[in-house]
């Protein structure tokens, strides 16, 4: 029977080229910018490089701190120290690393300026994330108790300082006034991660890393990798029990009188929902984005419904035959409803294939460096969803009228 109705469908859909073309157009067309949404939306919060194990990732990027009466509040990435202090404490983790916040410096070659991205990192860093290594080596606790000026660049960094063919490892890279000899050059990671992405990674005891500070607040963001995805939350509340612990409330941070202090260990999503909504539940994010694609899919919907209608119309001669031979309702609603889905699904198929393009043009035009943006499995999951969504969405309520109609009516509508 099922097949049978794909076959009804194909042969009505190539009954009538130009409402084809009009349906299939208004359901690829929106399906493929919710794919692409999707897309971009899969990279910045999936697992990717370099941030390829954020399943089993805490991320620490920020402390608030309040007087008594929680009006006056600080917040912002912790200092070195104090990151340190607690992460190093840690039990039941398989590493961490700390890295500040990356800033913005210039470097020229002859008169050509280079605008440079800098982060200072410890060793961890290294362990923790899963960058590229393409030439030479990461820097390491030797390097660091040495206090060597060494850098580990990107290639973006080698192509424009250097040129795209030569090998940097010992070569000097100048910037802020100081010479740094590169030990390292890496695949870059987009900015759209922005606790790893930089230009350029220097040992975090370099200088002008003001990672000798004594104060809470500072520059640095932690990371901190699980040996499993199931330790998590036992991690955050240790990490919660270690902030407090040794602290005498009320204490003098940046000239204020500190009674509270928060700093947390979340999830990447976590950690991004609760800045801007001080809320932990990814819940909340999920039904917004839920009811932006559900909105975005109700007004071409619509219109496949008028269009359905009409189509269905044209037919009426066929519903009063099959319904004065014995045809029930729910049979015809079945089949109605069927074709409806059928075309939706081929209109998704287009879909996928302009997203991918779409999507392939992107990722060569260099807008975001280092982003690669796919119709992966979770995506193309996604896509198949609102296909079915969008097909019964507009396929029920034009295939429950007809059906219900009565022979007579279904005659004197043809």
């Amino acid at each position: 029977m099922l097949s049978n109705y794909i076959k009804i469908a194909w042969k009505v859909l190539l009954r009538n080229p130009f409402y084809t073309f009009i349906s299939l157009f208004g359901i690829s067309f929106t399906l493929m910018i919710l794919l692409v949404l999707s897309a971009f939306l899969d990279h910045m919060f999936g697992s990717h490089y370099p941030e390829q194990q954020r399943s089993r990732t805490l991320y620490v990027h920020s402390i608030t701190l309040k007087d008594s009466s929680r009006t006056s509040t600080m917040k912002g990435p912790m200092s070195y120290k104090f990151l340190k202090k607690n992460l190093s404490a840690l039990g039941g983790i398989e590493d961490y690393g700390i890295s500040a916040i990356f800033k913005t410096t210039n470097a020229y070659v002859g008169s050509k300026r280079i605008k440079l991205m800098v982060k200072y990192a410890d060793p961890g860093f290294w362990r923790v994330t899963d960058f590229e290594l393409l030439e030479g080596k990461f820097f390491n606790e030797s390097d660091i108790d040495q206090g060597q000026h060494i850098a580990v660049i990107t290639q973006k960094v080698r192509d424009e300082y250097f040129g795209k063919t030569e090998s940097v490892v010992g070569k000097p890279i100048e910037f802020n006034g100081l010479k740094y000899r590169i030990i390292g050059m890496i695949k870059g990671g987009p900015v759209t991660h922005p606790y790893t992405y930089s230009d350029i990674f220097l040992p975090y005891n370099s200088p002008k890393s003001e990672y000798e500070s004594d104060s809470k607040n500072g520059a640095y963001i932690g990371i901190i990798r699980a040996r499993s995805a199931r330790d998590l939350p036992g991690i955050q509340r240790e990490f919660d029990e270690l902030t407090q612990r040794g602290l005498k409330f009320p204490f003098m941070e940046n000239g204020m009188k500190v009674a509270y202090l928060e700093a947390k260990a979340q999830p990447f999503l976590t950690g991004f929902i609760y800045e801007f909504f001080q809320s932990e539940s990814t819940e909340i994010f999920f039904t917004v984005v839920s009811l932006f694609m559900l909105l975005f899919m109700a007004l071409p919907a619509i219109n496949l419904i008028n269009l359905n209608i009409s189509r269905i119309i044209e037919r009426s001669s066929e519903i009063s035959i099959r319904k004065a031979f014995g045809a029930p309702s729910k049979t015809i609603l079945w089949q109605f409803v069927i074709e409806n889905v059928f075309v939706t699904l081929l209109g998704a198929i287009i879909a996928l294939v302009f997203a991918q393009i779409i999507l392939s043009i992107f990722n060569r035009s260099g807008l975001i460096p280092y982003a690669v943006l796919n119709v992966n499995y979770t995506v193309f999951g996604i896509g198949l969803l609102l296909a079915l969504v969008f097909g019964l969405m507009s396929g029920v309520v034009p295939a429950w009228r007809m059906s219900k109609l009565k022979p007579a009516e279904a005659l004197k509508g043809a």
